[in-house]
């Protein structure tokens, strides 16, 4: 790692830790090495400095809005960690591009299928975007659910550390079988990946995938010793 990723790095740890008490013990449970897109639900700002500084040394990038860059400050954070800028609402194939080249970089590639916050913390609707990063570069996808934040503001309003929830799921890939992939299937198939997400969460947490008992996971494979993430609602 550079120098000057160690410091920024050091330097968020050491932010997010005084204002967030974070519980990430299964952060331990993100693959050491090889390619891998990161599921999160996107409820604000404070996921992306939490996981940059929490998962080193392997390294993180993402795709990020194009207006981001817009701001000097975080045009330098951003481009230290090679995030990606998106132009949101249309099919921005250099952003694919550089995406499916991080992951066969061996990196990590965080993509929020909410493509926006949610400020409140219940899962908005996915964007089929992710399907296509992963049927074009066959990488494993896992889900990771962050919760609690939501009342960051509120909390630090009053001085109070905010608890900022972890929870990391079982690996899988999207397995299309044959099939070309399109419109309502590419939808399809993201719901079934944020039914993956939404499993994780607690009940409250699951908005647009409250529905559990709907969820189909027709298109997604799951590599032995992996296993459903929709088994830890039966086992509950």
């Amino acid at each position: 790692m550079a120098l000057t990723d160690q410091v920024v790095s050091t330097g968020l740890r050491a932010i997010t830790r005084t204002i967030l008490r974070i519980h990430g013990a299964e952060l331990s449970r993100v693959p050491a090495h090889g390619p891998l897109i990161l599921v999160p639900n996107h409820v604000n700002f404070l996921e992306a400095p939490v996981l940059y500084a929490h998962l080193q040394p392997r390294r993180i990038t993402g795709l990020a809005k194009k207006e981001t860059w817009d701001n000097p400050a975080l045009r330098f954070l951003f481009d230290m960690g090679e995030a990606i800028p998106l132009r949101r609402g249309e099919a921005d194939v250099v952003a694919l591009k550089r995406g499916l080249k991080m992951l066969e970089d061996g990196r990590i590639l965080a993509i929020a299928p909410e493509g926006t916050r949610s400020n409140t913390g219940l899962l908005q609707r996915g964007h089929p975007g992710v399907v296509f990063m992963a049927l074009h570069s066959g990488a494993p996808m896992l889900p990771m659910a962050c919760f609690g934040g939501e009342r960051f503001r509120s909390n630090v309003a009053r001085l109070r550390r905010t608890d900022f929830h972890i929870v990391v799921g079982q690996p899988f890939r999207v397995d299309a079988h044959g099939q070309q992939v399109r419109g309502r299937l590419r939808q399809h198939i993201a719901d079934e990946i944020m039914y993956q997400l939404a499993a994780l969460l607690p009940p409250a947490y699951r908005g647009c995938y409250s529905d559990v008992d709907a969820a189909t996971e027709e298109y997604l494979r799951f590599d032995p010793p992996a296993h459903s993430n929709l088994a830890r609602l039966t086992a509950a």
